[in-house]
């Protein structure tokens, strides 16, 4: 059995995002189709627990949609004429006690940016930093928001299909190791757009950093999850 969350957007109440740990059985592997079991698993039993028509966001969603929408795929329009994956963008903007940002990783796969060595032997991250500006790593998960919903909104097509669910998991997603998450950036989307909030949080990126800040995801766990988040 293995524990994974599911992120439900929350209108009109901040943090905007309500999060349900679910217990589930898992299928071991590395495979599409043993991704794609768990991914079956999980949505049984969140629809166990009232929690219905979940997109799975991840390279191993069943749905198109989803695969679409994972960070390895979803493009970011830096210029008229750059685009990159919206992952490469958040490893390449890193900015390490020992180096950074590592811009070159903007012309590579999300795949490879995420498993650059420097990213891990640069000692601790202290900022980021894309196109000249700066941003701060707190509150923790802002800059990878920030920068998956002005994705979205350059993908309009993508962002309404978003729309048609009541919530959003990554099967990729192990919150023992990691601290930002696509589904979790889908579900502020949603909220955002349907609390009549997204155009004016995202005018720039004070804007969205007040709007985000001191906000933790709400959590109504199924089943208790000790385990906190500790890598960026």
């Amino acid at each position: 059995m293995a524990n994974r969350p599911i992120f439900v957007p929350s209108p009109g109440e901040p943090p905007f995002v309500h999060r349900r740990v679910v217990e589930f059985r898992w299928y071991p592997g590395f495979s599409t189709p043993q991704a794609q079991r768990s991914i079956a698993s999980l949505h049984r039993a969140a629809a166990e627990l009232g929690l219905a028509s979940i997109l799975d966001i991840s390279s191993k969603s069943p749905n198109l949609l989803g695969v679409s929408l994972s960070a390895f795929n979803l493009m970011l329009t830096m210029t008229e004429n750059r685009q990159m994956p919206v992952e490469c963008a958040f490893q390449g903007s890193k900015v390490f006690e020992g180096g950074g940002p590592f811009t070159d990783l903007y012309a590579v796969s999300g795949r490879q940016a995420k498993s650059d060595e420097r990213l891990r032997s640069s000692g601790d991250l202290v900022a980021f930093r894309f196109l000249g500006e700066n941003f701060p790593t707190q509150p923790v998960t802002a800059f990878y928001d920030w920068l998956y919903l002005t994705a979205l909104r350059q993908n309009p097509g993508l962002a309404r299909g978003l729309l048609a669910f009541q919530g959003f998991s990554d099967i990729t997603f192990n919150p023992k190791r990691s601290i930002n998450c696509q589904a979790r950036s889908a579900a502020l989307f949603v909220a955002l757009q349907r609390d009549g909030v997204l155009e004016s949080a995202m005018q720039d990126r004070k804007s969205f950093i007040r709007r985000v800040a001191d906000q933790k995801t709400k959590d109504s766990s199924a089943t208790d999850d000790p385990h906190q988040p500790r890598l960026l």
